[in-house]
């Protein structure tokens, strides 16, 4: 990731543009969608997804409760958790950074499926005839943690935390 480093308090401090926080969501794949029943009951779950033109697509069961519920309300959070640590991660338990969002979510029929393959790939092929598709668009703006700053600033919830209006 490219960023400019600030003095600030005699600290360095890492400035995430919105294009730094995108690039980490784009060299993940999964992610914690939620959302509000018609009920007004609260729902999230994990799924995988791709990334495609500042855009997440997630391939979800036309009858399920995701494809339904967010077809009426069509308002969604997303929270992507981004590994960190490297080889450390494998001796020590180091938490990922996060990254989260509001997102306007539209539901496609899963023939869309047909113009993309790199979504298409993640989907076995006796799921497809029985797919929706989700195209989830952030707005607002990108709440991180532990993104952009060191491992062991992490403990420090002051410099671990941004706010990054989406682009």
């Amino acid at each position: 990731m490219t960023m400019s480093v600030l003095q600030k308090g005699g600290g360095a401090r890492s400035r995430l543009t919105a294009a730094d926080v995108w690039r980490a969501v784009t060299h993940s794949s999964f992610a914690v969608l939620s959302h509000v029943t018609p009920a007004g009951t609260p729902r999230s779950s994990g799924v995988v997804y791709v990334v495609d033109q500042g855009r997440m697509f997630v391939v979800v069961a036309q009858d399920s409760w995701k494809a339904r519920h967010i077809a009426m309300d069509g308002e969604v959070a997303v929270t992507v958790p981004i590994r960190r640590g490297g080889i450390m991660s494998l001796l020590l338990p180091i938490p990922p950074a996060t990254v989260s969002f509001r997102a306007v979510a539209v539901v496609h029929p899963g023939d869309v499926l047909a113009g993309m393959p790199r979504l298409a790939r993640v989907v076995p092929a006796e799921r497809r005839s029985a797919c929706a598709v989700l195209e989830v668009r952030p707005f607002g703006h990108y709440l991180t943690y532990g993104l952009g700053v060191p491992l062991w600033a992490m403990r420090e919830p002051a410099r671990s935390r941004a706010r990054i209006p989406v682009g």
